[in-house]
């Protein structure tokens, strides 16, 4: 893409979504303080993205591309040494916050959730990223894929059961059985 045609893009496409995309930033990931790393990495890899290829939904790659930036960044934060605590007596506070072994566990499920969303095929993560990401309602979903409402509830349904058999393979859920197959249920 001509560097002309690749900034009126980029001013079209990519950059009336910033203020959207700071408020996401700002309201998901609080404690990082000022976001203007995130999106300037967010925007090199949305232009990376572009020059390889394509980008079919800059909204959506802008969106998902910033809150792997940030777990990418709590990543590297977690790995700094930590200090002593010297005075015990500070720490007899009660905090409503998770414990490290909680964290730890949220952001492996949330590092497991992403790699699941991205093994969807193409149309199932683009209507899951759509519907949760997004918030749109299926019918907005559908006008924005051309396609019908149905197919969007079809592709709903499937990446979810996709995303489910993910988790079992990797015992963050255990398999349910089918209904018929659960003791003390009366057939139809």
């Amino acid at each position: 893409m001509p560097p002309s045609e690749q900034a009126r893009w980029f001013a079209e496409e990519v950059q009336p979504h910033e203020p959207a995309l700071r408020a996401y930033l700002q309201a998901r990931f609080p404690t990082l303080g000022d976001h203007d790393d995130l999106v300037q990495e967010t925007y090199t890899n949305l232009l990376r993205a572009q020059a390889n290829g394509g980008v079919r939904y800059p909204k959506a790659f802008l969106f998902t591309a910033a809150r792997n930036a940030a777990f990418d960044l709590f990543r590297r934060r977690g790995a700094r040494p930590t200090e002593p605590v010297t005075d015990l007596l500070e720490l007899t506070v009660l905090e409503d916050r998770p414990g490290v072994a909680e964290q730890i566990d949220q952001s492996y499920e949330l590092e497991v959730l992403a790699d699941a969303v991205r093994a969807l095929p193409d149309r199932c993560r683009q209507v899951i990223m759509l519907r949760y990401l997004d918030g749109l309602a299926y019918k907005e979903i559908a006008v924005q894929l051309g396609i019908s409402a149905e197919t969007v509830k079809v592709h709903m349904a499937a990446g979810m059961r996709r995303c489910a058999a993910f988790f079992v393979a990797r015992g963050l859920l255990k398999s349910a059985a089918p209904a018929s197959a659960q003791p003390g249920e009366a057939s139809a």
